[in-house]
């Protein structure tokens, strides 16, 4: 059986070779994978567009440069590697509203959706807060 078309992965193998692959990438660069910085980074690009004054006026995007580096590849590459594992794995199928979720707080996607946004929005101020 080819492994990249089973159903699923142990989640302790995929952890265990996320962990050599974060083990690599800093032996072989220096650098640790990271996605905090990118979304910061993602907002200055998008406010450059509108108000490239403030951007420039920032002590943030003083000392953090709005660009466009390897970290923000790698979020991209991990949303489409995700995307490209789950269809070759054909487990793809889109739940707005998955069933435990639907089991626990009912079926009203709106609420779903807004929560999960909200944990994202807590998560990301805790990251930074944490100096990413």
């Amino acid at each position: 059986m080819n492994i990249f078309t089973q159903r699923s992965w142990s989640p302790y193998v995929a952890g265990a070779l996320a962990g050599l692959l974060l083990v690599l990438s800093v032996l072989a660069t220096g650098k640790y994978f990271g996605a905090s910085t990118t979304f910061v980074r993602s907002a200055g690009l998008i406010e450059q567009v509108f108000v490239p004054d403030r951007v420039q006026s920032m002590d943030y995007f003083v000392k953090t440069k709005v660009k466009i580096d390897w970290q923000w590849m790698f979020v991209f590459g991990v949303l489409f590697g995700s995307l490209i594992a789950a269809r070759m794995g054909r487990d793809f199928k889109a739940t707005p509203v998955p069933p435990m979720w639907e089991a626990a707080f009912g079926p009203n996607s709106a609420k779903r959706w807004t929560t999960a946004f909200l944990g994202g929005i807590i998560l990301m101020f805790g990251a930074r807060l944490a100096g990413g």
